[in-house]
């Protein structure tokens, strides 16, 4: 994850002087950066390097940990850009710091989604050995077997190898659509999908209610909310 930042850039974002003018002192060796004289369009980590402009230091400017639930409508992608132009995750949560999405939720699948822009939360809670329970709403069409609710639950033969065990509930069922409630605590690429497909389920929709204790609620779908000081804790004090 690329946490650099052009240096006029970010000196100019510290108050120190405009970008232009910022370019002037680099042209004038009058800033250096771990005792060596900055280059025009060199790239930092601020948190990585010391900086001084005139033999004095430049203090790092601490970035505020931003936290966001966000209600993801569908064909939104859950990437920070697309080559092709379509709507991500970031089109819809406007600020002015660079986010990213924790994990991924599935172009064609609603709900629950976390940004951040804590790189060492992601990389924590995107870890492969990382077993964050998430909760699933999903609407199949017609009605399901005991025998392929046996399978969901105790596990289903992907190319990766068998699924983790998984709680699976009849949220409602009659003779034209089934309504499951399904907790995974593994994060294979469109997992429950491609479970429903081995098991010959026709699914009709899916939905994010929860990531661990993080609950979709009432969020309007494509609307976000900063996630409260509990919920912050919460989510950094799972354990891996």
């Amino acid at each position: 994850m690329d946490q650099t930042i052009r240096i006029n850039k970010y000196l100019a974002s510290l108050g120190l002087a405009s970008r232009r003018q910022v370019d002037r002192f680099l042209s004038q060796g009058r800033i250096t950066i771990n005792g060596k004289i900055a280059q025009l369009g060199d790239k930092i980590d601020p948190q990585e390097v010391a900086i001084k402009f005139d033999d004095s230091k430049i203090e790092p400017k601490i970035q505020q940990k931003i936290y966001i639930a966000l209600n993801k409508p569908l064909m939104v992608l859950s990437t920070t850009k697309d080559s092709q132009g379509r709507t991500t995750v970031l089109d819809l949560v406007k600020l002015p710091t660079r986010l990213y999405p924790i994990g991924r939720l599935d172009y064609n699948t609603t709900g629950l989604i976390l940004l951040t822009n804590d790189g060492d939360l992601t990389l924590k809670l995107t870890h492969p050995r990382y077993k964050l329970a998430k909760t699933y709403l999903a609407k199949i069409r017609g009605k399901i077997t005991k025998s392929q609710i046996h399978r969901l639950k105790t596990g289903v033969q992907l190319d990766e190898g068998i699924t983790l065990p998984s709680e699976v509930k009849i949220i409602s069922q009659d003779q034209y659509t089934t309504i499951l409630e399904i907790i995974l605590k593994q994060g294979i690429n469109r997992q429950i999908r491609r479970m429903c497909q081995v098991l010959d389920l026709s699914l009709i929709s899916l939905k994010r209610l929860a990531i661990g204790q993080i609950i979709l609620g009432t969020l309007p779908i494509g609307q976000w909310r900063y996630l409260t000081p509990i919920e912050i804790k919460q989510i950094k004090s799972e354990k891996t």
